[in-house]
Parts: C-alpha cells; sequence; structure tokens
C-alpha cells in the first residue's frame, strides 16, 4: 500500500469507496442532481457561487442544497450533476486528504489533489456510463507555492482542465458561458478586479443562470452558498455579506 494512500487504506480494509456500480434498467429521472456552480478568479483569490437547489426529473427535491465543500483549508470543490454520489466523493477527498496530511506530517500536494479527484471520478465512469451517478466537480484552490489562486474542471472520466480566470459548471453553465466572456472583455480580466466587484457580477451570472434554466434556484427565495479562498485560507460567506452584495443589483 502506498504511503497515504486514503483508497487503498479502505481496499485493504475491505471498503471499496468507489465501486458502487448503477443498475443497467436505473431510472436516472429518480435521481437527485444539482446545478449551477461557478468559480471565478479575483484580485489576490478565487470565489465560488453556487445555487440551492436539487432536481429529481421535473421536481424540486430540496432547495438548501450545499454544493461548494471545503476539502482543507486551502481547497474548494464545487458540485454539479448526480449530488449524492457527489456528496460522497467530496466527503472521500476530504478524509483522503486529512489521512495524507497525518500519516505523511505534510499536507498533500496540489497535483496529489487533482490526481486523487481524478481517480475518484473516472472509478465513478462505470456509473457515469450507466445514466446514473454522473457529476463533474470544480476545484478551486489557493497555491501557497505560487502565491496564486488556481481553477480546475474536469469531464465525467476525470481528465483536468485549468482556467486562467473562471468556469462554470450543470445545466445553467451553458446558459452563462457567453455572459463570462462578456462581463471579461468589457470590464476586464476578473483576477484583476477587486472582489466586490467579482462577486456582484458573480451573483449577477447566478441570477441569470436561474431565469434560464428550471433547474438552477434563484437567490429570492434562498441565498446561494457562496466561499472564497485566498492566501488566509477558506472563507464561508455570511449571509449579511451575500444580502448587502445581492441589494446592489437591485433586488
Amino acid at each position: 500500500m502506498s504511503k497515504g494512500d486514503f483508497a487503498a487504506l479502505l481496499a485493504e480494509n475491505g471498503i471499496l469507496p468507489f465501486s458502487i456500480v448503477a443498475h443497467p434498467n436505473a431510472a436516472a429521472g429518480l435521481e437527485t442532481h444539482g446545478t449551477t456552480v461557478l468559480a471565478v478568479k479575483y484580485k489576490g483569490g478565487a470565489l465560488n457561487l453556487g445555487d440551492r437547489r436539487a432536481t429529481a426529473a421535473a421536481a424540486i427535491m430540496y432547495d438548501k442544497a450545499e454544493k461548494i465543500i471545503a476539502l482543507d483549508d486551502y481547497t474548494l470543490i464545487a458540485l454539479a450533476g448526480a449530488y449524492g454520489r457527489a456528496i460522497e466523493s467530496a466527503r472521500y477527498l476530504r478524509h483522503a486528504f486529512k489521512y495524507f496530511s497525518r500519516s505523511q506530517l505534510q499536507p498533500m500536494s496540489l497535483d496529489g489533489k487533482l490526481q486523487e479527484i481524478s481517480r475518484a471520478l473516472s472509478a465513478n465512469l462505470p456509473n457515469a456510463m450507466s445514466g446514473i451517478g454522473l457529476f463533474v466537480p470544480i476545484l478551486t484552490a489557493y497555491d501557497l507555492a505560487e502565491s496564486r489562486a488556481r481553477i480546475y474542471f474536469y469531464d465525467a472520466s476525470g481528465a483536468r482542465f485549468e482556467s486562467d480566470s473562471y468556469t462554470a459548471a450543470g445545466s445553467g453553465s451553458e446558459r452563462i458561458r457567453g455572459a463570462f466572456e462578456y462581463i471579461e472583455k468589457t470590464r476586464g480580466k476578473f483576477e484583476e478586479r477587486p472582489y466586490d466587484d467579482v462577486l456582484k457580477d458573480a451573483l449577477t451570472l447566478l441570477d441569470i443562470a436561474s431565469d434560464l434554466d428550471s433547474a438552477t434556484g434563484g437567490f429570492d427565495k434562498v441565498l446561494p452558498t457562496a466561499k472564497r479562498v485566498s492566501e488566509e485560507g477558506v472563507v464561508s460567506l455570511s449571509d449579511e455579506e451575500l444580502r448587502a452584495a445581492i441589494s446592489k443589483l437591485g433586488k
């Protein structure tokens, strides 16, 4: 067993965290999904924002889903897709990072964290190919070695890609892709702008997604979930901060 390998430790004890394979006749419409999540950089860090709605087919199952999860002090994961599988994987990753840190007396490297997420996604591919259990995460981290925020997105097979400035995932993400481009071309790169301005733009983008995608909840009824990460670590945005930012949108 490789040192610090949490998945290998579980397997050695008869626990296979990625082995659940959906029945071939599973009805994807019964599965609960969550969308939309986005990640944008600002000067000095990066912000994650997500709606709180979880749906199953045409039904709204829950409107307080947590889709932005802190995996450690400098790493966030934003979840889109099959909510149950995504949350299970986020919990696994949090334990895997902590296990490595405690067993090796040093934090897992950013490359190691990215690889661990790829392994979780590739192991889940049989479920995704069965039409159930598909999820795609966004990883946002503050790279202490390079003193900058970094954003990565994945496909369902575990391939990862780094974004220079922003990304989004979930059914509402396609509706706002062009708006990201418009904002950057008219107001400048996200990573060069102050946090308050970027937060306002991110809320506007989520509001547009909720208008155009029925699976994405707005923030008129329930505030979105939001966290940011910088050199100081992960910070959850308070309800008061979100309400103040939303009020500037005229909501």
